[in-house]
C-alpha cells in the first residue's frame, strides 16, 4: 500500500507540473497572436523566428520533464535559426521541427489538465484501496490508476515532441559529415605532430650519430683513444635515436595497449602518473576486449584527463573508472581538484572531444569552479 501511495505522489507531482506548463501555453497564445498579426503585417516578421525560439525552449523544457518521468531523453532536431532576418523567417516556417512543436502545443492545451482526473482519485484510493490492501490482502486498485495517467500523459507527449526518423537522419548525416571533417583535420594536424617529432628529435638524433661515426673512422687510424670516445658518444646518441622514436610510437599507438590491453595500459599509466589514482577496470581483463580503435581513444582521453590533474587541479589524487556497457565502453575521471576546467586554455579537451567525435562517442565535462572535475565519455562499439 505504501509503495503505492508513494508511486501515485510522484504521478501527482508530474502531472501538477504538466497542468502548470499548460496553463503556460495557453497564456502563450496572446504572443502567437502577436506574432501572426506582425507577420502577416511584414513589418513584425522578425517576430516569427524569436517566437519560434520561445516555442523551442517550451517543448525543450517539456521534453525534460517526460525524459524525468520515462527515464527515456526525446532527441531534439532543429534547424538553425541563423543569417538575415529572411533567412531565418524562411527557416523558421520550413522546419518540420516547428510544425511538430506547434502541433504537440495545441494538442497539449487539452491533455495537459489530466490532473483534474487524478486529483478525484486520491480520496476513493486511499478509501478503497486501504480496505482492499489493509482487510482483503490485496493489491490496489484505484492509486495505480494515477500512475496510469502520468504515463498516458508522458506517452503522448512523447509520440508528439520526437523527430520523424527522416529528420533523425538527416541530423546525423550531418553530425557525422561535421565529425569526419574534424577527424580528418586532426589526423592532419597528428601527421603534422609526428613529422615535427621525428624531423626535430630522432632525426636530428641519426645526423648527430652519423657525424660522430664519420669522425670516428676519420680519427680511427691516427688517434684510436679519440675514435674509441666518439663512438662511445654514437652509442648514447643511438639511445637517444631510439628513446625519440619510442615517444613518436607511443604518440600513434601505445604498444603496452596490444600487449596488456585498455585495462593493464591504464595501471602503467596510473603508475608513471605520479598521482594516487584509484583505478576500477570493471572487469576488462576477462573476457572480449573493445576494438584497437576504441582502446586508443579511452586510453589517450584518460591520459590527458590525468595530465590536466597534474598541471590544473591542485590535488594529488584521481579516481578512473571503465565500465563495459551492453553497446560500448564507458570511462570516467573524477578529480576534487579546484575545477574550472576551460577548454580555450590549452587543457586539451578540444582535442578529447575530436578523439571521441571521430568514433561517434559522446563526452560529457563537469568542472564548476571549487571542483569536483568529471570527464564522462561513452565510446560505442561492439563486444
Amino acid at each position: 500500500m505504501w509503495k503505492s501511495v508513494q508511486r501515485a505522489g510522484r504521478a501527482t507531482a508530474h502531472l501538477f507540473l504538466t497542468a502548470l506548463m499548460a496553463f503556460g501555453t495557453w497564456i502563450f497564445i496572446t504572443v502567437l497572436l502577436i506574432t501572426v498579426v506582425g507577420t502577416l503585417a511584414v513589418v513584425g516578421a522578425w517576430l516569427l523566428p524569436e517566437t519560434v525560439l520561445l516555442v523551442r525552449r517550451i517543448a525543450g523544457a517539456k521534453r525534460n520533464l517526460t525524459a524525468d518521468w520515462t527515464g527515456v531523453k526525446i532527441p531534439e532536431v532543429y534547424r538553425p535559426l541563423t543569417g538575415t532576418v529572411r533567412e531565418r523567417v524562411a527557416t523558421a516556417v520550413r522546419d518540420p521541427g516547428t510544425r511538430r512543436d506547434l502541433r504537440w502545443m495545441v494538442a497539449y492545451w487539452f491533455y495537459g489538465a489530466l490532473l483534474a482526473l487524478a486529483v478525484p482519485l486520491w480520496p476513493v484510493g486511499l478509501v478503497v484501496d486501504g480496505v482492499w490492501c489493509g482487510l482483503l490482502r490485496r493489491k490496489t486498485v484505484v492509486l495505480p490508476l494515477i500512475v496510469r495517467l502520468a504515463d498516458l500523459e508522458a506517452d503522448w507527449s512523447t509520440a508528439l515532441l520526437k523527430p520523424s526518423p527522416e529528420a533523425l537522419l538527416t541530423a546525423r548525416v550531418e553530425r557525422l559529415a561535421q565529425t569526419r571533417a574534424d577527424a580528418i583535420a586532426a589526423h592532419g594536424a597528428e601527421l603534422r605532430r609526428i613529422e615535427r617529432d621525428l624531423h626535430d628529435g630522432a632525426q636530428a638524433q641519426l645526423v648527430a650519430l652519423s657525424m660522430r661515426i664519420g669522425l670516428a673512422k676519420r680519427a680511427y687510424g691516427r688517434d684510436p683513444e679519440t675514435a674509441l670516445k666518439l663512438l662511445d658518444e654514437a652509442q648514447e646518441q643511438a639511445e637517444k635515436a631510439l628513446a625519440e622514436l619510442r615517444n613518436v610510437v607511443r604518440g600513434i599507438h601505445p604498444p603496452i595497449l596490444t600487449d596488456r590491453g585498455l585495462a593493464g595500459a591504464l595501471r602503467a599509466l596510473a603508475a608513471s602518473s605520479g598521482l594516487e589514482v584509484a583505478l576500477d577496470d570493471g572487469g576488462l581483463d576477462q573476457g572480449v576486449r573493445a576494438p584497437a580503435a576504441v582502446e586508443a581513444a579511452a586510453y589517450f582521453v584518460v591520459a590527458e584527463a590525468l595530465t590536466n590533474v597534474t598541471k590544473y587541479s591542485g590535488v594529488t589524487r584521481a579516481e578512473v573508472r571503465l565500465v563495459r556497457a551492453r553497446r560500448g565502453l564507458r570511462v570516467r575521471v573524477r578529480d576534487e581538484g579546484r575545477g574550472g576546467a576551460d577548454e580555450a586554455a590549452g587543457s586539451g579537451l578540444p582535442g578529447m572531444r575530436r578523439r571521441v567525435a571521430a568514433l561517434d562517442g559522446t563526452i560529457k565535462v563537469s568542472s564548476p569552479v571549487g571542483g569536483p572535475t568529471v570527464i564522462e565519455v561513452e565510446l560505442p562499439c561492439v563486444w
